[in-house]
């Protein structure tokens, strides 16, 4: 038996020296795993009071983003209907230009009487006998372009014709086309 015990006390002596070396390591482990846990709980805490401040925040961007879409849609209708508008002010004045371009053309400028109480010609339009009556403001190069000739043909039916000389009511020839 003396073998058997002094085998059984050699062995009995490392067992637990690996136990203690063994238990050990797992209380080195077990407090390295306190700190990383410690350092987590740490960043969680600060992360716990940040995400309520990302929420906030982003409920205020979308409230944000919202107005300045309606906004964006009202300045977007505001400015086509200044556009339709002027659109309808442009159209209107152009009606009233052409009702007053017509009336214009239709309305025979009146001319003065003559000395003897008689009417005179009426003055820029053509008259029956071929006939045109000087206007105010007429020039020769005008009442050519009028009519749609040459201001040399005007010449050549006037002889004698002064066209820096051309009063109000004066007759010339108007040459046919």
């Amino acid at each position: 038996m003396d073998t058997l015990s002094r085998d059984s006390n050699s062995s009995g002596s490392v067992l637990p020296l690996v136990g203690v070396i063994a238990g050990a390591l797992g209380l080195i482990l077990a407090i390295v795993a306190l700190v990383k846990l410690s350092t987590i709980q740490k960043t969680v805490a600060v992360h716990d009071t940040e995400i309520p401040k990302i929420a906030t925040i982003e409920g205020d961007l979308r409230a944000v983003t919202t107005k300045s879409e309606t906004d964006l849609r009202g300045l977007r209708e505001g400015v086509q209907n200044a556009l339709n508008d002027v659109g309808t002010q442009m159209g209107a004045i152009r009606a009233q230009l052409a009702k007053i371009e017509e009336a214009q053309k239709a309305k025979p400028v009146a001319a003065p009487t003559a000395k003897g109480g008689t009417a005179a010609a009426p003055t820029g339009v053509l008259n029956s006998d071929g006939t045109y009556s000087i206007a105010p403001g007429d020039t020769l190069s005008k009442i050519a372009r009028k009519f749609s000739v040459k201001l040399d043909a005007i010449e050549a039916e006037n002889p004698g014709l002064d066209a820096r000389s051309l009063k109000v009511g004066q007759k010339i020839r108007i040459p046919k086309r």
